[in-house]
């Protein structure tokens, strides 16, 4: 089965976060999810989240914290996605790729479609601040 490792970004300032909607025409379409991409050959989880929230948002990353790593059998590929928190960054996250993107109080995550790997992250996010 294919693996895929993918580096997601929980873009928070105070108790809002920063989601993207997945295009219909993408796996999982028509979803929020936290922005991010594919890591390339030899690049790391963290090196990936920088250049893919630097392409897709248009924000530089100061720092980030690993929030948790969620592994997710889709049937057709083995998704391993990293997930960072990061509140600290340079610049205004748009959709830099004319994706539909805006902010979210935490509160409502739970009120948000997500790709089925994303729920235990939103959960956990709920869990830690609301």
């Amino acid at each position: 089965m294919k693996q895929v490792e993918v580096s997601a970004g929980i873009i928070k300032r105070g108790d809002r976060i920063f989601l993207a909607f997945r295009d219909e025409a993408q796996h999982q379409g028509g979803l929020w999810e936290f922005p991010g991409g594919k890591c390339e050959a030899a690049e790391s989880s963290y090196d990936a989240l920088c250049r893919e929230l630097l392409e897709e948002c248009g924000i530089t990353v100061g720092s980030a914290e690993l929030f948790k790593e969620v592994r997710h059998d889709y049937g057709d590929k083995l998704v391993v996605l990293y997930f960072y928190l990061v509140d600290d960054f340079k610049g205004e996250p748009t959709g830099a790729e004319n994706q539909q993107v805006s902010w979210f109080d935490l509160k409502m995550l739970a009120e948000l479609d997500f790709p089925a790997a994303n729920q235990v992250i939103v959960d956990e996010l709920i869990e830690a601040y609301c």
